[in-house]
């Protein structure tokens, strides 16, 4: 199998295929790279260790700090405690909270703004979060590339071709 085919496979995979965490699997936030295809992760309940991520994900699926995952437990690891199996997009995030398996611990705290004028004083915010609700099933631009021309909004260019 080539290498862009299985790509294509691992996609559609881990955008369409998707199944609610088993007993056995815990979600988890990823809290960095730890090199060699480990990742310092955080349990709901606060404990610090390593995940694997598996060799069909290499090179085909990255994942960033602060991404949710799913892992499952490894029985003979020290310090690598567990195994990535999936990574969780806003959509799956979205029907796991619908669900009401998300835990509450990654809960994002909100944040209370107040304002100064008579009209109403204060509203919550969740910290981090987009307001953007769109269905994207994409998955999330790369970072680590320069915006190409299609990233730049028309509206700059309509305002000026205007004068």
């Amino acid at each position: 199998m080539s290498a862009a085919t299985k790509r294509k496979h691992v996609v559609k995979e881990m955008l369409e295929d998707f199944s609610m965490p088993r007993i056995d699997q815990t979600i988890v936030k990823v809290l960095g790279n730890a090199g060699s295809n480990l990742h310092e992760i955080v349990t709901p309940a606060g404990q610090r260790s390593l995940a694997s991520l598996p060799t069909k994900f290499r090179r085909n699926i990255w994942i960033k700090r602060g991404d949710f995952v799913v892992v499952e437990p490894i029985a003979e690891g020290n310090k690598v405690t567990a195994e990535i199996v999936r990574i969780l997009y806003p959509q799956h995030i979205k029907e796991i909270k619908q669900s009401n398996l998300w835990p509450s611990e990654f809960e994002p705290k909100p944040i209370i703004t107040i304002n100064t004028d008579n009209k109403d004083s204060s509203h919550l915010s969740s910290a981090g979060e987009e307001t953007d609700s769109d269905d994207d099933f994409d998955i999330p631009r790369n970072t680590n590339r320069p915006p190409t021309p299609d990233d730049y909004s028309d509206d700059e260019t309509s305002s000026e071709d205007d004068e």
